[in-house]
């Protein structure tokens, strides 16, 4: 499964409580919709330091790297470099 796929399923799994694919865009704001809280966005970390491998430090936890599925596309991508 592609990156992009695993991430929007994880948030419509876990956040949405619905695997209807078009409960959410790519590019919608989790923070200004509503979708994660600040709780919310250290689990979304957790889950991309477990599933991909990846370590985030506290100055890449900012909504310009987690604030979408397309954000945290890219992020996880140049952490993979």
């Amino acid at each position: 499964m592609a990156v992009r796929e695993e991430i929007r399923n994880y948030v419509l799994d876990n956040y949405l409580f619905t695997d209807d694919q078009s409960k959410l865009e790519d590019d919608n704001s989790f923070l200004e919709t509503g979708i994660l809280d600040s709780n919310g966005v250290m689990e979304i970390i957790f889950f991309l330091e477990d599933e991909y491998g990846v370590a985030i430090s506290q100055e890449e936890m900012i909504p310009e790297n987690l604030d979408s599925v397309s954000r945290i596309v890219s992020f996880v991508a140049s952490k993979n470099g």
